[in-house]
């Protein structure tokens, strides 16, 4: 089995290869027009060559799927199989060799970024390629003024698509060649490209997912306050109440993120619209189409600032929610300072080193549950996508390996690794990915993604960024803080609205 699985990891890197090496030469092709001009089309000869480069491979890919349970002659068929695609692999990889991409994005930590680093070397060593990534928090400050100023990486990591979309209609960032688009498309769920897809245009590459309606919980307090996991948000609310009365904290709560500051507030607000009334209401608000002044969104936010500013219900820290950085809560967590913690799963990422994970263990997670009353599964996710300025068959390769399986699976092992072997903080929905590399509550969380119903993408990520990551993250802490009432900080969300 094993061996099967190194056979199938090396027939879809040869699969991407020849996509980009194909691509290469259309690329050249076009460069190289007589006329000095930007050709539209490539020439047919170069097209025929793509697509007898494509069918090649996943017809190689076939015979291999056919063959595994095959004799021993047809193993050393595959092995011979195998020396070829390498051999082909080696000579696409030729054309990479001396060249040079830079990655920009917002992980910045030392296993983040990191692992990120890591896995992109795993590629670099492979195809020659120099690859250099950077991290900065401020990372949507600095991508803006970069891109403004004509001076942006070669691809840049997005955690907002509402941002990929505004940059695309400033035309920052190049759509993404219908070649990468079929070696990634086929592996992610559908829909994963949807929110990046702007007047049917795609401009990025999904490389990373997140799933965010889960709580964190200190399984010690859970087990001598004989509290059970609660399966509806009505029981989820009986909970904190019997814990007040109790003594025990609840919720440890921290919405503080450099200029990112307020984003924990906005994923609250979003899973409890997902709750409290529909992913109908959902999509409108995204759109724009519900206002932020609507009285059903106002509820919401009343309901999360009522859970927050109550008397002995949240643990903060730094002093106050809004001075608390939402990375500081894991070991207030872990301490028994507080129950509990809703927070994505990367912030496994956050824990203490060393903090034990799962069933009977220091800390465990249960699913951030719905209204009893409406039998449904609300998921809300999240992850990043990869946007190229560039247009280089290098750059090109690059981005699809980003949103590989083989991308997945480097990441996520190196990243566990960083965190000495616990839970990495990372997670893809990558449908062609090895689970085996994720432990068994990593593995529940994915679970969880393939049970949602329904699921829906972080909405300030997918609103324009001027709303959802810009007033949606600072008049949501004006009201927080209670420097504004809801009513008026969700009335200058609206004003920010783009027209």
């Amino acid at each position: 089995m094993k061996k099967h699985r190194t056979r199938s990891t090396r027939l879809r890197t040869s699969r991407l290869l020849a996509v980009v090496l194909a691509f290469g030469l259309i690329v050249a092709a076009c460069a190289s027009d007589d006329d000095g001009d930007d050709a539209e089309e490539a020439p047919a000869a170069t097209e025929a060559m793509a697509e007898e480069s494509m069918d090649e491979s996943m017809d190689d890919e076939a015979m291999h799927d056919d063959d595994m349970d095959d004799s021993m002659d047809d193993e050393s068929m595959d092995d011979s199989m195998e020396d070829d695609m390498d051999d082909s692999m080696d000579d696409a990889m030729m054309d990479l060799s001396g060249t040079k991409v830079t990655v920009f994005g917002p992980e910045s930590s030392e296993e983040e970024a990191g692992a990120m680093q890591d896995a992109l070397d795993v590629f670099a060593a492979a195809s020659g390629i120099e690859i250099v990534y950077t991290g900065a928090r401020d990372f949507s400050d600095q991508i803006n003024a970069q891109a403004a100023g004509g001076n942006p990486p070669d691809i840049a990591v997005f955690p907002q698509p509402g941002k990929v979309g505004d940059f695309a209609a400033e035309d920052w960032i190049l759509a993404v060649p219908d070649e990468v688009q079929a070696a990634i498309g086929a592996q992610w769920p559908a829909g994963s490209l949807d929110t990046v897809t702007f007047g049917g245009t795609l401009y990025g590459v999904p490389n990373k997912t997140d799933l965010k309606s889960i709580v964190w919980y200190n399984t010690s307090i859970f087990e001598s306050g004989g509290y059970a996991i609660p399966q509806s948000l009505e029981e989820l609310q009986g909970l904190m109440i019997q814990m007040l009365g109790d003594g025990v904290t609840p919720w440890c709560v921290g919405i503080e993120s450099g200029p990112a500051t307020g984003w924990t507030f906005t994923d609250w607000m979003e899973d409890l619209v997902l709750r409290i009334h529909d992913e109908n209401i959902y999509d409108q608000w995204v759109a724009g189409d519900v206002k932020f002044a609507d009285p059903r969104i106002l509820l919401v936010a009343q309901q999360v600032l009522d859970i927050w500013n109550t008397p002995g219900m949240v643990y903060a820290s730094g002093g106050s929610i809004a001075a608390t950085p939402f990375g500081d809560n894991g070991e207030p967590l872990v301490a028994g300072d507080c129950a509990m913690h809703r927070q994505a799963s990367f912030y496994a990422a956050f824990l203490p080193e060393g903090t034990s994970v799962g069933p009977g263990q220091e800390v465990d997670v249960f699913y951030f549950p719905a209204l009893g009353v409406k039998g449904n599964r609300p998921v809300l996710t999240a992850g990043t996508y990869v946007s190229a300025f560039r247009d280089a068959p290098e750059v090109w390769a690059v981005m699809s390996y980003m949103g590989s399986a083989e991308y997945a699976e480097a990441r996520q092992a190196a990243q566990a690794a960083r965190k000495g072997g616990g839970q990495s903080g990372f997670l893809s929905a990558n449908l062609d990915q090895d689970l085996s590399v994720y432990n068994d509550l990593e593995r529940s969380f994915v679970e969880i993604l393939q049970t949602a119903s329904p699921a829906r993408f972080d909405g300030s990520d997918l609103m324009p960024a001027a709303v959802g990551a810009g007033t949606f993250w600072t008049e949501g802490t004006s009201a927080v803080n209670g420097d504004k009432s809801i009513a008026e900080a969700f009335a200058a969300i609206d004003a920010s609205w783009p027209q």
